[in-house]
């Protein structure tokens, strides 16, 4: 009998069934896991180079210049001492304690996010120092709510008392300063500090401020220009609007890319008081042997180099008759 090695007939056509239903669902088990969205690729949308709202070049261009001040600012020779003797105070009200500290640290506008740019200026005349600096920030919000906070500080820091380091007190007042309406939003303090014993100490006299310091911040967009200007003789508060209407308006001149409307000036090397004794030039010509002008300007009734000639022309013609009459 023989013995059958593999279905036949029907049993045969059902394998055959079977076994392409088994190829075509592994194909489409196969197609589907290269579908599968788990295993696509990832595409990387292109990156997209934001540009940056201020350039360090941007902002050193926007810095202002001693010569725009006036002859008597020059580049700054450093911090001045004051500064560790009089900010480095401390006192029990926590936003004027804030306000000292951002003065002394010099960000009272919070840490830039972007380029800066920053020039020291020193003033001859009351010994005052000027700090400037063009800033970029991480949102208008963020200079609008640091503004907003220094326009509190006339009313909630208008009197305060300070110790600095050996125990010496300080009263402290704060005002608020008028600013040119420049910029999309600007705040401007004067802080002033003296001796608190010597207030105290009975004569009605008072004490003469030891430091007188202004503060302004204009923003620009997210961008600020911020200055610190004042010393132990005062703080021009002219040349804080000043330099407040210049450099606001080279930032935006600057950031526009136009020309800057105030051009730098150079640094004089004169004396910036001229001499009190002006010279007349004389506009006659002069004799180069005597060095006197042959044809003098105005003739002095009282000059004595006629007089002397006349003298001597008169002694000369009493001697011609003198030796006339002896002979």
């Amino acid at each position: 009998m023989k013995v059958p090695t593999g279905p036949s007939g029907p049993y045969r056509l059902l394998a055959r069934a079977l076994t392409a239903g088994v190829l075509v669902s592994a194909s489409a088990c196969s197609l589907h896991g290269v579908m599968r969205p788990a295993d696509a690729p990832s595409v990387e949308p292109p990156a997209t180079s934001a540009t940056p709202s201020l350039t360090d070049a941007q902002a050193s261009a926007a810095l202002i210049t001693q010569g725009e001040l006036g002859g008597h600012w020059s580049a700054t020779q450093g911090g001045a001492t004051w500064r560790d003797g009089l900010l480095k105070t401390r006192t029990d009200a926590p936003d004027c304690q804030r306000l000292l500290d951002g003065l002394y640290a010099e960000d009272l506008l919070g840490e830039p996010t972007g380029a800066r740019a920053v020039v020291g200026l020193d003033e001859s005349g009351n010994a005052a120092q000027l700090r400037y600096q063009v800033a970029a920030y991480a949102a208008p919000s963020e200079v609008d709510a640091k503004l907003a906070w220094l326009r509190t500080l006339p009313s909630k820091c208008a009197q305060f008392t300070s110790t600095d380091v050996r125990g010496g007190r300080l009263n402290v007042t704060v005002v608020p300063s008028v600013l040119p309406g420049v910029g999309d939003a600007r705040e401007g303090l004067r802080l002033t500090m003296s001796d608190a014993s010597a207030a105290n100490a009975g004569d009605g006299s008072g004490a003469a401020p030891m430091l007188t310091l202004d503060f302004a911040a204009v923003r620009v967009g997210d961008r600020a220009v911020s200055l610190t200007n004042g010393g132990l003789g005062g703080a021009a508060q002219d040349s804080t609007q000043q330099a407040v209407q210049i450099g606001t308006q080279r930032l935006q001149d600057v950031l526009a890319g136009r020309p800057p409307t105030t051009a730098p000036v150079e640094p004089t090397t004169m004396p910036v008081n001229p001499t009190t004794a002006p010279v007349n030039p004389t506009t006659a010509p002069v004799n180069p042997l005597t060095g006197r002008p042959t044809e003098p300007l105005t003739e002095s009734p009282t000059d004595t180099d006629n007089t002397t000639a006349d003298t001597a022309d008169t002694a000369d013609t009493a001697d011609t008759a003198d030796t006339a009459q002896e002979g």
